[in-house]
């Protein structure tokens, strides 16, 4: 099975973890966490738009993880996910008629195991010209105005370091180089360099301490073996 908090305002998986056996389910017994069994399939994280309830607008990223609550990268594609659109979205014109705003829907297999009233805020970049001015819109106006004609396939490529130690953010230099590499669109550090390690939300598996959006994932793997070696330092 999987246990996780029931709320959890700081993501990042905080908390969670697959319970294998009686012992892990004593060891990692806490108030205020739940279980659900341990599903199978893709891990897709989708962005909705909603007008009173009802999808106007779908993106989908497909997240391959690397163990412990970590991701290696997240594709955004430009194709659609009917199985997920179409049960997700009976589910939000079901519990969300009258809200009108993002939601994010996590699945796995096609079956919710989160839902957040926001987007994802790792890769708007990656949604394209005049993504963020319909965002505003559709707080602001109530509408949603977004023509998304020239949508295709990015990549959030992340970079995980290990628990327990101090980092220090790149020079301005290198994050300069590094967005000045073809296809990359963003760079983002994650975490402050002034804050101690353990006051960040974190998953089990590692400290995320930089994101690279990009365009295509080869550039991306690139610019994260720079920043790597900027960390391991």
């Amino acid at each position: 099975m999987f246990s996780k908090p029931i709320y959890n305002l700081k993501g990042m998986g905080v908390g969670s973890r697959t319970l294998r056996s009686q012992a892990d389910y004593e060891a990692a017994y806490q108030a205020g966490h739940m279980w659900m069994p341990l599903l199978e399939g893709e891990h897709i994280s989708s962005d909705v738009a909603l007008l009173d309830g009802a999808p106007t607008w779908w993106r989908h990223a497909a997240g391959i993880a690397s163990g412990d609550g970590t991701f290696d990268s997240w594709e955004i594609r430009a194709r659609p996910e009917p199985a997920v659109e179409t049960g997700a979205g009976d589910w939000c014109r079901r519990h969300l008629a009258g809200y009108t705003g993002m939601v994010n829907l996590e699945t796995i297999g096609g079956r919710i195991i989160e839902v957040h009233l926001r987007f994802a805020d790792q890769w708007p970049d990656l949604y394209g010209k005049g993504w963020v001015e319909a965002l505003v819109q559709l707080y602001a106006r109530r509408e949603w105005l977004y023509e998304d004609h020239d949508r295709r396939t990015g990549y959030s490529v992340v970079l995980f370091m290990p628990h327990g130690r101090p980092y220090r953010h790149p020079p301005q230099s290198l994050v300069e180089r590094i967005r000045r590499i073809q296809s990359v669109s963003s760079v983002q550090i994650t975490f402050h360099e002034t804050v101690p390690p353990e006051k960040h939300a974190m998953p089990p598996g590692g400290f995320r301490v930089a994101i690279v959006n990009c365009w295509d994932r080869g550039a991306g793997n690139d610019a994260r073996s720079l920043l790597r070696d900027h960390f391991s330092t």
